[in-house]
């Protein structure tokens, strides 16, 4: 072995920096959205930590029995796969990290908007529009699954919309529209075809941390800047 344990060593060390590293860009993102130090470490943390929540609001009756992970409400599910229930019905939840906190730092934002004009408040619909009309066409059903669509897609397109729109308020716009555009045009306006596919439970927001709508407005934010 030429190189030693130094494979090793550089694994280990990337896993460790690897977490800093994803959390030092949130951070950015955030303070680009104007929130102080101190609140945008207090939402990195809602969506880190959030991410293992899911809260139930709905039950879909179904006339087949679903297997589901006996703690997949707390994100455990993955560390004790062996553990499953079975129910006649879907759980349709909603996931603190990866929905609540991102859509209650969008209200904070569009209220900062609207202190700009009624035209920005506007523009920034209309960035929300296209982004949720785009996310409806791309967004899919899996098995056992959810709905599901590209990660990156929105994000992307938020951002642009941000920067033709409004360059002053883009990384806002854009944040918006790409929270908003996964969360009602691949979520929402999905929950239908929820009857349709083989899953105990749809979370609305997925696993949170790295679910489309973190990532689409995190990505948004960062590149609107």
């Amino acid at each position: 072995m030429p190189y030693g344990c130094l494979p090793l060593v550089a694994f280990f060390g990337l896993l460790i920096l690897l977490p800093i590293f994803l959390a030092d860009i949130m951070l950015t993102a955030l303070s680009r959205l104007g929130l102080s130090p101190g609140v945008s470490m207090c939402a990195a943390l809602g969506i880190f930590l959030g991410s293992m929540i899911n809260i139930p609001v709905k039950r879909i009756p179904r006339t087949q029995v679903l297997e589901s992970p006996t703690l997949g409400m707390f994100g455990f599910e993955r560390m004790f796969p062996d553990r499953v229930r079975r129910t006649p019905y879907t759980v349709i939840a909603v996931n603190f990290g990866g929905c609540v906190v991102p859509v209650m730092i969008v209200i904070y934002e569009l209220i900062r908007i609207s202190f700009y004009g009624v035209t920005d408040l506007f523009l920034t619909a209309v960035a929300v529009a296209i982004n949720v009309v785009a996310c409806y066409h791309m967004a899919r059903p899996i098995p056992k699954v959810g709905i599901a669509m590209p990660a990156l897609v929105p994000g992307l397109l938020a951002a642009l919309c941000g920067i033709v729109f409004h360059q002053e308020l883009a990384p806002i716009i854009a944040f918006c529209a790409g929270v908003l555009g996964p969360l009602i045009g691949a979520d929402l306006l999905h929950l239908n075809e929820i009857k349709k596919i083989n899953t105990s439970v749809a979370s609305i927001g997925g696993a949170g941390t790295f679910d489309g709508i973190v990532i689409s407005g995190l990505l948004a934010t960062l590149l609107a800047y």
